[in-house]
């Protein structure tokens, strides 16, 4: 039977923080290089088990405390990178993760109509 393939359900943005995980054989540290509602890619300089479960705190903004995912899942790995899909969070981290992806996604728009030329000018000229 084919392994099953993997579809992202949210929007991942490209973000980079620093991160600390760690599952039952190992802990270590990385860089967050995108980062969704409900999961995040981790750049570090191991190589991680797919499937394992790991506990993963993300220093969003250089804000204190750390933003705390208590379980998350290990989707995939390529090399020293991997995805984490988040499972279980506290309400307060989740609270904080949707208020800085709510602005990534302000900015992300803003940024894209700032540079997509508008439709009517080119008609109303002739």
């Amino acid at each position: 039977m084919a392994p099953r393939r993997y579809v992202r359900t949210y929007y991942r943005f490209p973000l980079q923080y620093p991160v600390i995980f760690g599952g039952a054989p190992f802990v270590g540290e990385g860089l967050l290089t995108n980062l969704s509602l409900k999961g995040c890619s981790v750049m570090c300089d191991r190589e991680a088990l797919c499937g394992s479960e790991v506990r993963v705190s993300m220093w969003l903004n250089n804000e204190l405390p750390a933003l705390p995912v208590e379980l998350g899942t290990i989707k995939w790995v390529n090399g020293n990178q991997f995805g984490v899909e988040f499972q279980r969070m506290p309400t307060e981290a989740q609270q904080r993760l949707n208020r800085l992806l709510r602005l990534e996604l302000i900015e992300w728009l803003e940024k894209r109509h700032r540079t997509r030329p508008s439709s009517g000018s080119a008609s109303r000229q002739r």
